[in-house]
């Protein structure tokens, strides 16, 4: 009644109904040979003993965890062990994992940001940049924009080091933020920008100037100029004036240069140069991308000191 004779084997619907598995599903692992049969009655019906039960069992777990029949097949034949099936499990479940969160953050930012097609796709592909392939695209960036230049080492270096690092699950922000950085460092109008702003320091460089003492007036500039925008002092008032005066002559005596007209014009040159919004872009989206603390925004204060300067004549 039970499926179940005197020797103790089974049938193999008595099989299915011990595992809770399908008579069908039974057939076909047994068919495979991960689940043979013990022996057969004379009219050819198979029967199952209790080894079959364990090796059932096991064949279903490692089944529902995922792991495919070659590799379960391996494992009942001892030509693998069950650790290091589990292992390799575990670490392409990894990868697949990775990948479906970066796929979820894809379809979050089209979903808020009803990006078309085309971006989509770009942005997926993006996401499922290595690191290292991340890398050599911030280095060909590098090259290209800088390869043919005398520029700044220590520049040079900062940016072959700001590596855009997506984490494992990135936020909608930070994959909208890494497709807008990969677009900006493949833009040529960029990267010739990019060339002449290397160009023009290097001729300073040359001419004796030290980049690192322009960067010393920046946070004065800043302190100045965001006290001028908070008062509203537009450029060309009496007000922006005096500003101006202040931070000329600061420029003066850091460069060793007469604070004249000759100076503002230097001055001025060095910023219209340096004027692309789209550098400091840069620097905003790896910082997002990375979960660094935002930049400050020099963008309105060196715009602010352009207009003031050309306002003065």
């Amino acid at each position: 009644m039970n499926g179940t004779d005197s020797d103790g084997l089974m049938s193999i619907g008595a099989l299915a109904r011990r595992t809770g598995l399908t008579v069908k599903t039974v057939r076909y692992y047994s068919d495979t040979g991960l689940v043979p049969s013990t022996d057969r009655t004379a009219a050819g019906y198979r029967r199952y003993g209790a080894e079959a039960v364990a090796r059932l069992e096991l064949v279903r777990t490692l089944r529902e965890l995922g792991i495919g029949l070659e590799a379960v097949r391996r494992v009942l034949e001892r030509e693998a062990s069950l650790a290091e099936v589990a292992r390799a499990h575990a670490d392409a479940l990894d990868l697949r994992i990775r990948t479906l969160r970066q796929q979820r953050a894809v379809l979050r930012a089209v979903a808020e940001r009803g990006t078309d097609p085309e971006e989509t796709e770009l942005m997926h592909r993006l996401v499922r940049l290595s690191a290292e392939e991340r890398r050599r695209l911030i280095e060909e960036f590098v090259d290209d924009t800088f390869g043919t230049a005398d520029a700044n080492p220590e520049l040079v270096a900062l940016l072959r080091a700001a590596v855009p690092e997506l984490p494992e699950e990135p936020t909608t922000d930070q994959v909208t933020a890494w497709a807008e950085l990969a677009e900006l460092t493949r833009d040529p109008d960029f990267r010739a920008s990019i060339r002449r702003m290397a160009a023009y320091q290097a001729e300073q460089r040359a001419e004796g100037d030290s980049t690192g003492l322009h960067h010393q007036l920046t946070e004065q500039v800043r302190e100045v100029v965001t006290a001028a925008l908070a008062a509203g002092t537009a450029p060309g008032t009496p007000a922006a004036a005096t500003a101006l005066a202040a931070l000329t002559a600061r420029y003066a005596e850091v460069f060793g240069r007469p604070d004249d007209a000759a100076l503002r014009g230097w001055i001025l040159r060095r910023l219209e140069v340096a004027a692309d919004p789209r550098v400091e872009r840069y620097w905003s989206l790896l910082a997002r991308i990375n979960g660094w603390p935002a930049p400050p925004a020099l963008a309105p204060v060196f715009g602010w000191f352009t207009a003031a300067l050309r306002a003065a004549g």
